[in-house]
């Protein structure tokens, strides 16, 4: 039985990740599916619109705003959604 050379003492170096912080994560995921921050700027225009309105007395243009918030909604869900089903696919 012939003995060969002993195992390494060191386990092998694994390559470093750098630590992706909160903007890098965002700019990413924003350049993956930029119609979800699109929605949500929408929404939250649409919603302070609409508080704004509120607050003058305009309650037809407050009701409006709110529909319309609840229409940007479901934009950015099914954005969201749209997104989920597109990064399934390309990973298979």
């Amino acid at each position: 039985m012939a003995a060969g050379p002993p195992p390494p003492l060191d386990p092998p170096m694994l390559p470093a990740f750098r630590e992706e912080g909160f903007g890098d994560k965002f700019l990413r995921k924003t350049r993956e599916n930029p119609l979800v921050p699109l929605g949500c700027l929408c929404t939250v225009g649409a919603l302070t619109y609409g508080l704004i309105s509120f607050k003058k007395g305009n309650t037809r243009r407050s009701q409006l705003m709110m529909r319309a918030r609840i229409l940007a909604q479901g934009f950015t869900f099914a954005a969201l959604l749209g997104g989920m089903v597109v990064t399934a696919l390309k990973s298979r």
